[in-house]
């Protein structure tokens, strides 16, 4: 254990209270995710516990002191500031070299959180197939989006296509209303709101429109070859072992696919075995193919969704122990 002193200038009482938060829950949340004590009078402060953990709460502490200038701090925030600092890589390996990447949208610059995101997207950037594999929140879906919109804005592609399977194809959408557009609209929604969210609803219908960016079930993929075309297939895991095969033979030339996925919750019936599975270890020494595995210390939702995964780990590890 070893205890070390910081200093916050200047000294301003504003800025160290919304930096501590109501009752010093900021800090609170600090201790609790870095297993240290913070201590502190006036702009002094005293953060105590192992030496990596101690190193960290202090390189948070000075960012998230730094934004108090400008901004009101909550506790997402402050959340959010722990992934970007790569906290628990932090705590276990050095930093990995290479400038941090960061995509340019209409509504702002995208970049990856933490040390795991940020090597997803250097992957996308250089490989022409992707899985990103992992839990609700990780950011796979998202971070696979704002990659496809640079592409598209840097002329590497003319078109986006998203694809996603409907896992109740068949009878149950037939009780749907609406064409088949409308009845798949709801497995593809996802992915129309990442678009809304970093091209604004008016640009993405146009483009959509004008077959700039097409989002249609897997199943409408069969027999087509995409070329020049950037390709993400979301909620893999809900695909047959025919269907991924189907979808990886569909790329060709100047294209890119990303394929995400939670193999933990899979919704196809217990019978079928999830493609997603499967190709993660037909492909697994593939050169030109890469992979990505996310883990609960890449939630950047809500921190209740982190703790939630590491519940269900937890549970998980012990029930196959048992069995």
């Amino acid at each position: 254990m070893i205890s070390q002193e910081i200093s916050l200038d200047p000294t301003d009482n504003e800025r160290l209270s919304n930096l501590c938060g109501q009752f010093d829950a900021h800090l609170r949340q600090i201790e609790s995710r870095l297993q240290v004590e913070i201590a502190n009078r006036g702009n002094q402060f005293r953060v105590t516990g192992l030496d990596s953990s101690v190193k960290a709460a202090c390189a948070v502490m000075q960012t998230l002191f730094d934004c108090t200038e400008k901004e009101q701090l909550t506790s997402e925030l402050v959340h959010l500031a722990m992934q970007d600092a790569s906290i628990d890589e932090l705590l276990e390996v050095p930093a990995a070299n290479g400038q941090a990447i960061s995509i340019k949208t209409k509504c702002g610059m995208i970049r990856g959180r933490g040390i795991n995101q940020q090597d997803y997207l250097r992957k996308i950037m250089s490989h022409d197939i992707n899985f990103g594999v992992g839990p609700a929140g990780t950011g796979k879906t998202y971070l696979a989006v704002a990659c496809a919109i640079e592409a598209l804005q840097s002329e590497k592609v003319r078109k986006i296509i998203l694809v996603r399977p409907a896992v109740e194809a068949g009878e149950k959408l037939g009780f749907l209303p609406g064409d088949m557009a409308q009845k798949v609209d709801p497995y593809l929604r996802p992915l129309y709101d990442a678009l809304y969210d970093m091209l604004g609803f008016e640009r993405v219908e146009k483009m959509i429109d004008k077959g700039i960016i097409e989002v249609a079930p897997l199943a409408f993929m069969r027999g087509r070859t995409l070329n020049d075309a950037f390709i993400i297939l979301d909620e893999a895991q809900n695909t047959t072992v025919e269907q991924i095969k189907m979808f990886l033979t569909r790329v060709g030339f100047g294209s890119t696919a990303v394929v995400t996925g939670d193999v933990t919750q899979i919704d196809l019936p217990s019978e079928r075995m999830s493609g997603l599975r499967h190709v993660l270890v037909v492909l697994k020494n593939v050169e030109g193919i890469s992979f990505t595995f996310f883990d609960a210390r890449d939630v950047v939702r809500h921190p209740l969704v982190q703790r939630i995964v590491y519940a269900y780990e937890a549970y998980e590890k012990e029930h196959k122990a048992v069995s």
